[in-house]
């Protein structure tokens, strides 16, 4: 059985650790593109002027326009190559952080988020959108990124939002590895540079994968309720600190070496809803865990957990959380075939799927979270 784990080269992680940056960026050379979001280069203004001046290295701002479309991939290759660029960065949210990979290619390339609201940070992935923002397609890399560095502070002092929803991505981590290890179904850690994950050879998840999937949950139980209060303070805890991790390094390893399964299929389906289009991605990924658990029959104790930390830290246990106050049948049954169509991850499930299944899980995870919120008030 081939089996495939991936991993950035460097995971670092600290209270003001964006003062080391220019550190990273002198092993590869002199100067660096800077890809961010002009709000994100002004949040850390001094941090960033400390490292280049203590380092004397140059970060080359690339004026980054906010898509991560092929034409600011374009812009950007060139604008690197006309400065004699040694390293790419990105730095910021999703999409400047999916543009700098696209940038690199693989190769010498340091990602530093400013929220820990995904665990998109160390993977060999990006996606891909058109200048509007559509989505177009995804990307696959040789290589993780050769850095990722976490400065608490800066995440500390990002709304609180941000973090709960990367909680909510970090939550479907364990039990989406879980089935796909029960269903001996592909990850991504075997898709090789170049090739469309449809025709790439197949790998399996590792034991490791599934155990830091697992430490994953069980991190997120343990210490997610006093990570949210840290976040409300702007204070950097050990609980924060260990959720930021969660967050970003354990879900982000978890997911693309341990497989993807119904949660975020169901995610996926639920994006066709206009009401949850306001809804950032961990929020509805957090339902959409519910949903899958209801899927597959899983224990009431396991469901009753989930259901309790998500209320506890204010994730979505109901449709209604998500900006949908209603569902019709025709709504309900877009949803199912979207979710299940031949090329998404529910099909990683260690059963057969139907549409009709997965609708009706939706609906009963969505009374579900309904009677935990009505027993919390009573």
């Amino acid at each position: 059985m081939r089996k495939a784990f991936i991993s950035p080269s460097k995971y670092v992680q600290g209270e003001n650790e964006l003062l080391n940056l220019g550190f990273f960026v002198q092993s590869y050379g002199d100067s660096a593109l800077l890809i961010a979001h002009p709000d994100d280069v002004k949040r850390v203004k001094d941090k960033l002027d400390f490292t280049s001046n203590k380092f004397h290295i140059t970060l080359v701002e690339s004026g980054f326009r906010g898509e991560c479309s092929r034409e600011e991939i374009a812009r950007l290759k060139k604008l690197a190559r006309e400065k004699n660029c040694s390293c790419t960065i990105g730095l910021g949210g999703g999409k400047a952080i999916d543009t700098a990979k696209c940038v690199a290619e693989g190769e010498a390339l340091i990602i530093v988020p400013t929220i820990a609201a995904t665990d998109a940070p160390t993977s060999h992935s990006a996606v891909i959108y058109t200048n509007d923002g559509a989505f177009e397609d995804y990307a696959y890399f040789k290589s993780s990124p050769s850095v990722v560095m976490i400065d608490t502070t800066v995440i500390a002092n990002a709304p609180t939002r941000f973090l709960v929803s990367g909680m909510g991505d970090a939550l479907s981590t364990y039990f989406e590895a879980r089935a796909t290890s029960r269903s001996f179904s592909k990850v991504n850690a075997g898709l090789p540079n170049g090739v469309h994950a449809g025709a790439a050879p197949i790998a399996r998840g590792t034991k490791a994968a599934l155990a830091l999937a697992k430490l994953c949950y069980e991190t997120l139980l343990e210490d997610g309720v006093q990570a949210k209060l840290a976040s409300d303070s702007n204070k950097v805890t050990t609980a924060l600190e260990n959720i930021i991790e969660t967050n970003i390094l354990l879900s982000g390893l978890g997911f693309e070496s341990g497989g993807l399964a119904a949660a975020h299929a169901i995610h996926n389906g639920l994006t066709v809803l206009e009401g949850t289009h306001h809804y950032f991605h961990g929020e509805k990924v957090a339902f959409s865990t519910i949903a899958q658990l209801v899927l597959e029959n899983a224990p009431k104790e396991e469901v009753n957990e989930v259901l309790a930390f998500c209320a506890a830290v204010g994730l979505p246990v109901c449709l209604s959380d998500i900006g949908v106050d209603s569902i019709t049948g025709e709504e309900l049954a877009q949803v199912a075939a979207l979710a299940c169509i031949p090329e998404e991850s529910i099909h990683a499930m260690p059963f057969p799927i139907t549409e009709e299944a997965v609708a009706a899980a939706i609906i009963v995870a969505d009374q579900l979270g309904q009677a935990f919120k009505q027993g919390r008030k009573s």
